[in-house]
């Protein structure tokens, strides 16, 4: 009867998970046995656990922004197991510990601590004390500061007056003195023109029935924008959410492995089936690449490009100031495309199987790599446009490291001839004037202009007689 009790105190206290382990146990100094041998362990298994709980007692350090408490918890658990695993460890340790790992803003609390303590006799509690009313102290300058900042922020932005500041007090002479906010350098969220605010703007009627119209679109994750005038299987929407390039297109793919069968999980946690994957040729800009590894959907309404397969093929991608770029480690860019109105990142390409239909032979590339394969062309455009005899310098001084060694072709660049061409400056008399009225007449026009004017104008045209010189 006491072995039955005893092993029902072990059955109620046991998790079901551990319970359904020692069921075949017989006696309850057999299931003690087994549980002391799996969580306890032998000598050596304690030996090793304890040194584990020291390396983190060691490296153990509050963290920004944790509280005191939080911090002490920590702490204590850690050393607390390391005394029940058989470390002889004192007050004054765990104390000297805590002191040199908190955070910088207690450093001066922690000298005055030091100087003026006894760490022998200090307890544990009287330390996690004294912290915490450093602690409160600080919370309360924190919110005064805070407060103190929306309160002058207020006085700046406040009043019935739309955004002036009025300092109301008593003068040398009778009434009130008035300051009034100096708005000049205050930029409007509507037009971005500065002098007013985004309430006093002259073009908020207009910008906000456009606004209004964009809120009836459906902003859906993948809704084609009004600009992009071409059909949705030429589009391709760059996704850093999509594990894998997908098309739902059978035809696009000129190699195919349909015996490749995989799932794919949505957004809203549904899953659609995988009918095989390939390869697919798409051009841009004149320049064809390959895609490798794509996944076929069928039931997949949009193209999508992986940033993160990108990435594993050793591209680089980077999103900035609404242009996301994409770089081929060896050709440089090869991908740049603006974001659309809906935050979308897009680019248009032509794809198909014409080309196979044509009987072009597929292309083996890497994914996205450039048609480029002429080695002075190339590094003539990775250097700027660098004259011929400038690139021969760098190869015979070897002044670059690991720049290849290829025969300069010398050929003639378009892009050097537009970009260097010389042209005469402006004189700055003429050399013949006009003798009468209408004789002669200087015209010039400037434009687009942005923004419009307030009557929608966006040109300028101007017509000056030379002899009279009216405009």
């Amino acid at each position: 009867m006491k072995d039955l009790k005893c092993k029902n105190y072990l059955f109620q206290s046991l998790d079901r998970s551990i319970l359904e382990t020692i069921l075949k146990k017989d006696t309850a100094k057999d299931i003690w046995d087994s549980l002391k041998q799996k969580y306890q362990g032998s000598t050596r298994v304690k030996r090793a656990q304890l040194q584990a709980l020291r390396k983190e007692f060691e490296t153990l350090h509050m963290k920004a922004g944790e509280s005191v408490n939080d911090y002490f918890a920590r702490t204590l658990i850690i050393a607390n197991k390391m005394r029940i695993h058989g470390e002889y460890m004192k007050d004054v340790v765990i104390i000297e510990k805590i002191l040199r790992s908190m955070t910088p803003k207690y450093d001066y609390v922690v000298c005055s601590i030091e100087e003026s303590n006894d760490l022998d006799i200090l307890s544990i509690d009287e330390l996690q004390s004294s912290l915490l009313v450093h602690e409160q102290r600080v919370h309360r300058h924190v919110v005064v500061e805070e407060q103190a900042l929306q309160i002058s922020y207020g006085v700046q932005q406040g009043g019935r007056d739309g955004g002036r500041s009025t300092y109301q007090g008593r003068g040398r002479g009778r009434g009130r003195g008035r300051f009034v906010f100096d708005k000049s350098n205050i930029e409007c969220y509507n037009c971005g023109e500065l002098g007013h605010y985004q309430w006093e703007c002259s073009k908020r009627a207009r910008d906000q029935k456009a606004n209004y119209a964009e809120t009836k679109e459906e902003m859906l994750l993948m809704a084609h924008t009004n600009s992009l005038d071409v059909a949705a299987e030429h589009i391709w929407y760059l996704d850093s959410g999509c594990s894998n390039h997908m098309c739902g297109k059978r035809e696009f793919f000129f190699e195919f492995d349909n015996s490749f069968k995989d799932n794919v999980k949505m957004g809203n946690n549904s899953c659609l089936s995988v009918h095989g994957r390939g390869r697919i040729r798409i051009e841009m800009n004149g320049v064809i690449h390959v895609i490798t590894d794509v996944f076929f959907v069928p039931e997949l309404k949009n193209n999508l490009l992986s940033l993160g397969q990108l990435m594993e093929k050793g591209l680089a991608v980077m999103i900035k100031q609404g242009k996301c770029k994409i770089f081929h480690p060896e050709r440089g860019l090869i991908m740049e495309t603006q974001m659309t109105h809906n935050r979308l990142f897009v680019i248009i390409v032509t794809a198909g199987n014409s080309s196979v239909a044509a009987g072009i032979r597929p292309i083996h590339q890497q994914c996205f790599s450039s048609a480029i394969t002429d080695q002075a062309t190339l590094w003539h455009h990775r250097y700027g446009h660098l004259s011929w005899n400038g690139i021969n310098t760098l190869q015979h001084k070897k002044m670059v490291a690991g720049l290849p060694h290829f025969k300069s072709i010398q050929q003639i660049c378009e892009v050097c001839l537009a970009g260097r061409q010389h042209r005469d400056s402006f004189p700055r008399e003429s050399m013949w004037r006009a003798s009468r009225i209408l004789q002669l007449v200087h015209a010039d026009i400037c434009g687009p202009i942005s923004p419009n004017s307030h009557s929608n104008k966006r040109y300028l045209i101007t017509f000056i007689n030379d002899f009279s010189r009216k405009i």
